[in-house]
């Protein structure tokens, strides 16, 4: 049988339009496909409402499950108003104690979890890189020394001060230079009243959720019910806006000094190589790489 050469030809140009228009189609469905949004969420647990009591958030605590109930439910919360956004990924860093208090089964099926510590410098901010467009920050507390601040600390019990370029750090402040490093904005702070004062202070324009109010040891608390709500309301407005929100980038050379409750604490701190003594329970470390001054932040802890 003959080969028809002119319908070969035909064919391999009907073929090769039909291509065409599969490529055109499918750029167009990319085109109108939905923005990818990714979505950090770092939880504590003094920040949430209804704790008031270092027992809240200890697993020795008598109302323990309950309090960390709360806490996946704010964290929920947060992760509903990143999905009302448009979030396509949101991943949860449990960043409270044993990092193993967000209750699995209870968290959203949306939000991926990441629990336990991996003993790298990143601690709170575990698993951020710069493939995501945003952070949250759900539970946080103000750094130790605030006044009316709800079981304020900067890490643990060992540090009276964290000061990075000259301004005193709560850990929103170390975790949100940590976004930064890798381009990624804080948008939301959600806790209580000192360290939603805290964050506006040091990052800017940020939005805010005060869950709760200081009163010396005590506090004023808004309804759980009512402070998931308030969460749910400004991650979803915040991530609408997130536009308008900067990564928070200190400028290099960074110093970090940490003040330490106890001289021997600095001591052991001072043999971290690179370190100096600044005075008796005070080490510092200058480097032109963020990443060197979390590195040393984390070894000077140990």
């Amino acid at each position: 049988m003959k080969r028809d050469r002119s319908g070969l030809a035909v064919a391999t140009v009907g073929l090769a339009v039909v291509a065409l228009a599969l490529v055109s189609v499918a750029a167009g469905a990319a085109a109108h496909a939905p923005p990818k949004l990714k979505v950090f969420i770092s939880v504590d647990m003094e920040g949430v409402a209804g704790v008031i009591h270092w027992e809240d958030v200890s697993r020795d605590g008598k109302d323990y499950g309950l309090f960390r109930r709360l806490m996946t439910q704010e964290t929920n919360a947060a992760v509903e108003g990143a999905l009302a956004a448009g979030a396509t990924e949101i991943v949860v860093r449990d960043s409270h104690g044993s990092a193993r208090n967000i209750l699995p089964d209870l968290l959203h099926p949306e939000a991926q979890l990441i629990r336990d510590w991996s003993g790298g410098p990143l601690s709170m901010m575990e698993g951020i890189d710069a493939s995501f467009d945003a952070v949250v920050f759900v539970g946080y507390h103000a750094r130790a020394g605030t006044s009316d601040g709800v079981l304020k600390h900067t890490m643990s019990g060992t540090l009276f001060d964290v000061i990075l370029n000259g301004t005193r750090m709560p850990e929103a402040g170390i975790n949100a230079a940590i976004a930064g490093h890798f381009g990624v904005p804080v948008v939301l702070v959600a806790g209580d009243g000192a360290i939603c004062r805290q964050a506006r202070e040091i990052l800017g324009d940020v939005e805010t959720a005060a869950v709760k109010e200081g009163i010396g040891t005590a506090a004023r608390m808004l309804h759980p019910q009512k402070a998931q709500e308030l969460i749910r309301e400004r991650t979803a407005a915040a991530l609408k806006a997130r536009a308008k929100y900067k990564p928070y980038r200190p400028k290099a050379p960074y110093t970090l000094e940490i003040v330490f409750t106890d001289e021997n604490l600095a001591t052991r701190a001072s043999w971290v190589p690179g370190a100096r003594r600044t005075a008796e329970r005070a080490v510092a470390f200058t480097s032109n790489d963020l990443m060197e001054i979390i590195k040393f932040f984390r070894l000077a802890r140990l």
